[in-house]
């Protein structure tokens, strides 16, 4: 069972994955949605970057024999690059390990107060306000851009709100994001139309509402990013769903 609760920073939710006791079926998958996670799993800490297709995690097996628990830190769309000192292109599509990006007495430090925590996932949480307290708040452009285009706007109005060029507005994307505009709107886009799923919308009425044709273009768009039918997403959606314990920002 997943659950989440919002940070007292901008666009960081902290949430924690509690793992089934024993393997009984398909994990429910990591989706794209343009965000970037510090995590805590299997005693190691390892930051996960931006997704462009459905990531299936392996969980590893818990010392009593079931599945360990998975505790982390998510950041909104272009907020983690400027914290982790890295460009969002350089970690897509990839889960590395934490002391790969920042120096290793940091990084074992970190592990060694989290492994001992009695609530790991604040710890974390108090890792990312003293980085964003360093870094600054997330850039108000990125934000907007971000919005714009999850309100369904056109990259090439997106870009002339925010005063960038369409070539500059991908530039900063790719850092920001870890992929260009035109693929952050179809993740945002899907993120939409799944959330209406989940909510028992009609599967026509999710696709029209959140800016798809029609039923069957995002039929073909849940297949090309996450693998699976709009049915057996539901289903899987239905045996975990996130259970939000205060407002927060999808990613």
């Amino acid at each position: 069972m997943y659950s989440e609760r919002a940070s007292h920073a901008e666009g960081v939710v902290v949430w924690t994955r509690t793992a089934p006791e024993r393997d009984d079926g398909p994990v429910y998958p990591v989706l794209p949605d343009g965000c970037m996670d510090l995590l805590w799993t299997g005693g190691r800490l390892s930051v996960a970057g931006p997704d462009t297709h459905a990531f299936a995690p392996k969980l590893s097996r818990g010392g009593g024999g079931g599945f360990a628990d998975v505790v982390g830190v998510r950041f909104a769309p272009g907020v983690a690059p400027a914290l982790l000192g890295v460009p969002a292109h350089e970690l897509r599509d990839q889960r590395v390990e934490l002391a790969d990006l920042w120096p290793g007495p940091e990084a074992r430090e970190i592990a060694e107060r989290v492994a001992t925590a009695t609530d790991p996932a604040a710890v974390l949480e108090t890792v990312a306000l003293r980085r964003i307290a360093v870094t600054g708040p997330p850039d108000p452009l990125l934000r907007a851009v971000v919005d714009g285009l999850d309100a369904g706007h056109t990259v090439a109005s997106v870009a002339d709100r925010v005063g960038l060029g369409t070539r500059g507005l991908h530039r900063r994307s790719l850092d920001a994001f870890g992929y260009g505009p035109k693929t952050l709107a179809r993740v945002l886009r899907l993120q939409r139309a799944l959330a209406l799923v989940r909510a028992s919308v009609p599967y026509a009425e999710a696709a029209v509402a959140a800016g798809c044709a029609d039923q069957a273009h995002l039929a073909r768009e849940t297949r090309d990013l996450t693998g699976l039918t709009l049915g057996a997403y539901e289903a899987l959606a239905k045996k975990e769903t996130p259970q939000p314990s205060g407002s927060s920002t999808t990613a």
